[in-house]
């Protein structure tokens, strides 16, 4: 079982408006068991789309609620003004080294290119051994099926090793998003010695 020690949960996510009801509910019900179970959120410090939806949540329940945030989207007024601390850092490389700094695990709902670009991110560094908490796909109704396929014919391609697909997890619905950080496979840092191929 997965030891909490910062009570800190990372995730990633979309900012848009437009996409279909099923991702806000994932992204509410997201929100929802963070708060219950007493760990607080650190995302990206935006209000719109599941950005939004996710901090609300949190907020709603009880819960503590840290974003992150480059300053031109300050200038943008894309910043959450409901949450309790949102911290203005310089570019976006800033925003996801802060981000990921002492929490005990990474969650990716679903997004567009900036959730991708976090994503493959991280999943760098915990392949090179940078890091080693659980990463969590939310793979709702497939949505993360043709990202996986692909990572599927990396290691096809030998590009990675098979052991490499214990750097993520997926799972596919967030109600259940405790049990699926806890079912998580081990990483240590010195997996990384074998990133080379």
């Amino acid at each position: 079982m997965y030891h909490f020690v910062h009570k800190r949960i990372c995730v990633f996510c979309g900012s848009s408006n437009k996409v279909d009801p099923k991702y806000f509910e994932a992204a509410k019900t997201l929100g929802r068991v963070l708060a219950q179970n007493s760990l607080a959120l650190v995302y990206g410090g935006g209000g719109a789309g599941l950005m939004g939806a996710v901090a609300d949540a949190t907020k709603k329940h009880g819960g503590k609620v840290y974003g992150i945030i480059p300053s031109f989207m300050m200038e943008k007024e894309w910043g959450h003004q409901g949450i309790d601390e949102l911290l203005q850092v310089e570019d976006m490389r800033q925003r996801k080294k802060k981000m990921i700094e002492d929490v005990d695990a990474i969650i990716a709902l679903p997004g567009g290119c900036g959730t991708l670009e976090e994503l493959l991110e991280v999943m760098t560094l915990k392949q090179l051994g940078l890091i080693t908490v659980p990463i969590l796909l939310v793979n709702i109704d497939g949505f993360y099926d043709p990202l996986l396929k692909q990572f599927e014919n990396c290691i096809d391609e030998i590009f990675m090793r098979p052991m490499h697909r214990r750097v993520w997890h997926v799972c596919t619905n967030t109600e259940n998003i405790i049990q699926d950080i806890n079912n998580a496979p081990q990483w240590k840092n010195e997996d990384g010695k074998l990133a080379a191929i």
